[in-house]
Parts: C-alpha cells; structure tokens; sequence
C-alpha cells in the first residue's frame, strides 16, 4: 500500500496535492468543519438515520443479536468485494489487524450489544437521550488523549445547545421510560433495569473512545478500514449469537426481512462506515461524534416524508435548538452575524 508523502518529504516545487489541499485547516481547538465537511456529516446522519426504517421491519422476525450480526457481516462482504474490484492493496502488519478488532469492539460489538440489552428494560425515547451524550463524552476523551482536539468554552456550550435540543425533539417524557419498563418487567428485574441506562452511556463512552482510536487508520484506505472493522466485529458477534439466539432454530424470514436486512447493511453499515472514515480523517473525532445530534433529525424528517408522520412543536423547536447548537461549534455564522451587527454600515443605519 502506498502511503501518501508527508509535507516535509515532498519534492521541491511540487504541486499541491488536491485531496490534501481541500483538506480543512486544524487550530489548536482542533480540525476545522468546512462545507464539504458539513455536508459529509448530514449524508452521514441520513444513512444512520435510515436505519430505523429497516430495523423496524427486520425485528419482526429476526431477535436483536442476529440482526446484528447480519448487518455488519453482509456489509463486510459488500466491502470486501469492492475492494477486490479496485483492487486495493491490503494492509500486512499484524499491528493494524489487531487495531481492527479494537476497533470493531469499541464501535460495533460492545455499543451495539449494549444498547439493544438496554432496550429491553427502558423506552427507546430514553435510549436516544443517553445516546446523544456521545459528543460530550468524545469532547472530554479527545482533550485528555490529543493533542490538537482540545476542549474550547465555543465546543462545550455548542455541544449543551445540541444536547438540549435532542431532549426536546426526543421528549422529556421518555425519562418516564425507566419506571415504565419496571412495572412491566416486576421486581426480580429491577436492578437490571436500574443498570440499564448506565449500559447505554457506556455505549456512549464506547463511541466516543472509537472515535479517537480510528485516528490512526489516517494512512489506510477507508475502504479497508470499513470492511477489517466490520469483519472483526462480526467474528466476535457469531459466539453470542449462537449462545444467545440460536438462529437455526428460527423460521424463515421473509422478503421483507431481507430486503431491511440488504438496506441496513449495504446503506447504512457499508457506505455509511466508509462515509465516517473519511469525515474522521478530516474533520476530527469530536466533529464526527456530532451526527449523533443530527441522527433523530433525520429519522423524523425521512418519516414526514416517506411515511406521512407528522411534524409537532417539540420536533421543530428541537430541529432549531441543534442547528443553532452545531451553529455555535462551526463559529462561522456566529461570526458572519457579528460582523454584519457591527459594522460600521450598520452603526450608521446606511
């Protein structure tokens, strides 16, 4: 594989390398998101958000845990066979295989299982609220484990903004999910679902940490990074399936099931996975966490248009809260705003 030169090793009156020079530039608060950046981030939050549609209609005959495993093994064949056709050359050090499983463990295995357990015992309202953590926790592990993704007063009240608005657009009655599960799960029960919403802000920790660990796969083709993921997570998921689902003893699904199952790995597991490689080279962890703000946008706003849902007061006032939230932590229309208050044309009234 070749690896691309660095700055210091470039020939002399070379020309620029366009994929570098279209690259945002970094401050010392971190990566800054350029429109390109912004717009890989929203496609991003499409294809994540899509995956409602098709887990929806994959549960009705699939359990949890094979669903899973069914996406991420159909996306890593999708993958590799696209690396096959490009014939993109593999990485042969041990080290980066090893990094893979990490990193198959921290962004799909560990969150995924967490998440779906949690789901049993509190309401999915509730779920998405502690997921939406991700970006403060991803804030907080970047600043302590980088050097150049440090935290900044512009980050942390952008990020509360954003966070504010998942509350409102989720519903705050989905804090009522916790006691809501209890009553109908009884009291044997109850310390599991008291844990519950701890497992997902774990999940939560655990995003944010494979944020900051898929830095350095900077030098390895997306493509590749996407797929050895993918793979080495559903290596880990075939035992807990087999112990917990035993899916050979489940009747066969039909074809809406495998279409949800082809949407959900091909749209929103192969693509969107190569999609978040590429932002995260760029554009740095503690931007990329932000989709998780954009992900309930998304999932509201395919269902107005796809299914008919409705649009209430809590979705748009939310839909403002997160814009004006992602707003304050790109700085440029804050900026843009100020300069236009405060210039002298505006001072005078011309």
């Amino acid at each position: 594989m070749t690896k691309p030169i660095s700055p210091a090793l470039a020939p002399a009156g070379s020309a620029p390398d366009p994929a570098r020079a279209s690259t945002p530039r970094t401050t010392a608060a971190g990566p800054k998101m350029d429109g390109i950046s912004w717009a890989m981030l929203l496609t991003l939050s499409l294809l994540w958000g899509g995956s409602f549609f098709f887990t929806e209609v994959a549960l009705r005959d699939l359990p949890p845990f094979t669903l899973v495993l069914a996406r991420v093994a159909l996306a890593s064949v999708i993958l590799w066979l696209v690396i096959a056709v490009r014939r993109i050359a593999l990485p042969t050090s041990r080290p980066i295989w090893i990094s893979f499983m990490v990193m198959g463990l921290l962004n799909n295995l560990l969150p995924f299982s967490l998440i779906v357990w949690s789901q049993t015992y509190i309401a999915s309202g509730l779920a998405a609220i502690l997921n939406a953590t991700t970006p403060l926790f991803t804030l907080m592990i970047a600043h302590i484990a980088t050097d150049n993704e440090k935290l900044s007063s512009r980050k942390v009240i952008g990020v509360v903004t954003g966070f504010i608005g998942v509350l409102i657009v989720t519903g705050i009655p989905a804090f009522d999910g916790l006691g809501q599960a209890k009553d109908i799960i009884g009291n044997e029960d109850l310390s599991l679902a008291t844990i519950a919403p701890f497992a997902v802000l774990i999940a939560a920790i655990s995003y944010g940490c494979a944020a900051i660990f898929g830095r350095r796969f900077k030098n390895t083709p997306p493509l590749v990074t996407a797929a050895g993921q993918t793979t080495a997570s559903s290596l880990m998921l075939v035992p807990i399936v087999c112990l917990v689902d035993a899916p050979w003893t489940l009747p066969v699904p039909g074809l809406p099931t495998w279409l949800a199952v082809a949407g959900i790995a091909s749209i929103s597991t192969a693509l969107a996975y190569l999609l978040y490689f590429k932002l995260l080279g760029r554009a740095g962890a503690s931007n990329l966490a932000l989709v998780t703000f954009l992900i309930p946008i998304s999932a509201i706003l395919l269902g107005f248009c796809f299914l008919g849902e409705s649009l209430g007061t809590n979705d748009i006032a939310g839909m403002l809260a997160i814009g004006l939230g992602l707003a304050i932590i790109d700085g440029r229309p804050l900026s843009w705003l100020r300069k236009t208050l405060l210039s002298p044309k505006s001072a005078t009234g011309a």
